[in-house]
């Protein structure tokens, strides 16, 4: 499923349409996970989401308009590498691994959270209380090898039983017909996950699990968009417009240091 969001190129933009070296003249095109709400979704035939959001405020400073090139969460990167799309904008994770093949632009952080079906009296709050759990996730998300590392490190002969689904919502799916027991999920996604179920699901973790730093990505190598991109994105980070984003999803910008430590290896 291809859909697309227009955005007409104003006059003052720094830069021009022609300037921006695109796949597509013009045309900035974008890998996003479209089954992924708060993020990324579709709604009568139109991306919407956090990402949509951030898009149109970036994408007029570029002289461009942007079409979201639907895309499973596991194939946004080797689509990115395959030149299917300029871009990444789809809640990625900055981790030192994907940095070896893109490069990030980070703008926003958020981190994980527990969920398992209201009716359940089990109600962890740590990964640490997973052991012997099935456990429903995002394949390819970046906290998959952090349960892993929590499984062999905590967990002994009663390890946790990692289960990764293509969505977020057949990971909730699985928990709701008792093939899982637990889903670790972005907090966003959780909450809105709960809303989704009918309040099915609760959250029971109440703190934020392994916080973590979003990035827009470029393929390794692309700097001339990279740079664009950077430019036009500097000046919003402290504009009133993409505060407000970031509340109404209830996120945050990375520090510096955040960002650093993301990229760092031993974390």
């Amino acid at each position: 499923m291809v859909t697309a969001l227009a955005l007409s190129a104003m006059t003052t933009n720094s830069s021009s349409a022609a300037d921006v070296k695109t796949i597509t003249d013009g045309m900035l095109l974008v890998g996003s996970d479209q089954v992924y709400p708060p993020y990324d979704y579709v709604e009568a035939g139109v991306t919407k989401g956090f990402d949509a959001d951030v898009m149109a405020v970036i994408a007029p400073k570029l002289g461009v308009e942007v079409k979201f090139i639907d895309t499973r969460f596991a194939s946004l990167i080797p689509g990115l590498q395959a030149n299917r799309f300029d871009m990444i904008a789809s809640a990625l994770y900055v981790t030192p691994a994907r940095a070896q093949v893109v490069d990030y632009i980070a703008y926003a952080k958020t981190g994980g959270s527990l969920m398992v079906r209201a009716d359940n009296s089990f109600a962890p709050k740590t990964p640490e209380e997973l052991c012997g759990k099935r456990v429903a996730n995002l394949k390819g998300a970046a906290w998959v090898p952090e349960l892993q590392k929590v499984s062999q490190e905590k967990c002994g002969s009663n390890p946790i039983d990692v289960k990764e689904f293509a969505t977020s919502a057949e990971a909730a799916q699985a928990l709701l017909s008792r093939g899982a027991d637990v889903v670790f999920d972005d907090a966003g996604v959780s909450k809105a996950g709960v809303i989704a179920s009918g309040d099915r699901l609760k959250i029971t973790s109440t703190e934020i699990l392994f916080p973590v730093v979003m990035g827009l990505a470029v393929k390794k190598g692309n700097d001339a968009l990279l740079s664009q991109l950077k430019e036009a994105f500097e000046p919003l980070k402290s504009s009133e417009a993409y505060k407000s984003i970031l509340g109404k999803y209830n996120l945050d910008l990375p520090s510096d240091a955040e960002v650093a430590a993301a990229l760092t290896e031993a974390k």
